[in-house]
């Protein structure tokens, strides 16, 4: 099942002999279940693809379609509803709100709908991402590797049909930044979550199943593994 299309996405930024063309006609396929990682140099777009497929920015011309939704017609009302119901994010930045415990961080999207919760599945989030202990913490007394692992269930607790990560790891260490990504690729298998990944790191990138690298506005490569394991 297809659940992101792009067709000939383009941006373009300010008028006249000014104009930037961060993005040149970007044509982008991914399925359910799909964990693929954007990657490129600075300026080279990968940002600007992320904050039009987050709903935060629309295209100049072309069309992005999620689960079956042409996301470029939505008002501002709509695509704040179709983002917090149907994209999950996850930025370097954690943006837990300091004043609530790891649990109400994580409930906060259902929260402003006036939406019970699974707890079953909020159980199977937060045991698979290991802070089931950490429930009543706030986020001051949480590690960065913690508070982004709340920053992740957060995003998983509507079961979105895609999970945007952009650098999710750029504020953590080594170790962190493995298991971090680590955890994204346990979420794609154990929660069968599709995932796309923004990363200037090729090592992070390689966690993915996919790699499309973009370079001045366009997709320059686009592999996968194949049937052993060997990128194509």
């Amino acid at each position: 099942m297809e659940i992101l299309r792009c067709d000939n996405i383009q941006k373009v930024f300010g008028k006249g002999a000014g104009q930037v063309a961060a993005l040149n006609g970007i044509d982008l396929s991914m399925h359910a279940g799909d964990f693929v990682a954007v990657t490129g140099s600075s300026g080279s777009g990968k940002s600007t693809l992320l904050h039009i497929l987050g709903t935060v920015d629309k295209p100049t011309k072309g069309t992005v379609t999620i689960d079956g939704v042409d996301i470029t017609q939505l008002n501002a009302t709509d695509a704040a509803l179709f983002r917090r119901r149907k994209v999950g994010l996850i930025y370097q930045f954690y943006n837990l709100i300091p004043t609530l415990t790891a649990e109400k961080n994580i409930l906060m999207p259902m929260l402003l709908d006036k939406r019970k919760p699974d707890p079953d599945y909020l159980a199977t989030i937060v045991q698979t991402l290991g802070i089931a202990d950490k429930m009543e913490s706030l986020p001051s007394q949480l590690s960065g590797g913690q508070q982004q692992r709340v920053a992740i269930a957060r995003s998983l607790i509507y079961r979105p049909a895609i999970l945007l990560a952009d650098e999710p790891t750029g504020n953590l260490d080594q170790k962190n930044s493995k298991e971090i990504i680590d955890l994204l690729k346990l979420s794609n298998r154990e929660l069968k979550q599709t995932i796309l990944l923004i990363t200037h790191d090729e090592k992070i990138a390689l966690g993915a199943d996919r790699i499309v690298t973009i370079e001045d506005g366009r997709i320059v490569s686009d592999h996968s593994h194949g049937p052993a394991g060997k990128w194509r």
